[in-house]
């Protein structure tokens, strides 16, 4: 499989495992180092914000992928995908955004994972 299809598949697979609360394919996709920058400015580890997930601080009920930007480097790349995510988080009520996910990317032996990414609204 091409790059772009590798990671273009990548972010459909993280949105599939958030909404199902699928840690084994989270602990996968997300690389050791990872860390999520929220739109507050709020920073997570891949530990931090993978056990908010699986403990309903952060719940995920649909993501319709909208657009898709993919630009590699070798073996690191960026994406930016905007989607129309309907979720619940840190305590709210259950809303859809408009959430644009500026990612970095690095290719392992094992494939891509997601090393770091920023969110915020479009």
């Amino acid at each position: 499989m091409e790059a772009r299809q590798e990671i273009m598949a990548l972010y459909e697979t993280m949105y599939r495992a958030m909404i199902a609360k699928d840690r084994a394919t989270l602990e996968h996709v997300y690389a050791d180092d990872f860390v999520l920058v929220h739109m507050t400015g709020m920073r997570q580890t891949k530990r931090q914000y993978i056990d908010a997930i699986l403990d309903d601080t952060l719940n995920y009920y649909s993501a319709e992928t909208e657009q898709l930007d993919i630009h590699i480097d070798g073996d690191t790349a960026t994406l930016t995908g905007r989607s129309r995510v309907t979720a619940a988080v840190f305590g709210g009520g259950r809303h859809t955004w408009s959430l644009q996910l500026q990612f970095r990317l690095r290719r392992t032996a094992e494939g891509w994972q997601f090393i770091e990414s920023r969110a915020s609204t479009y």
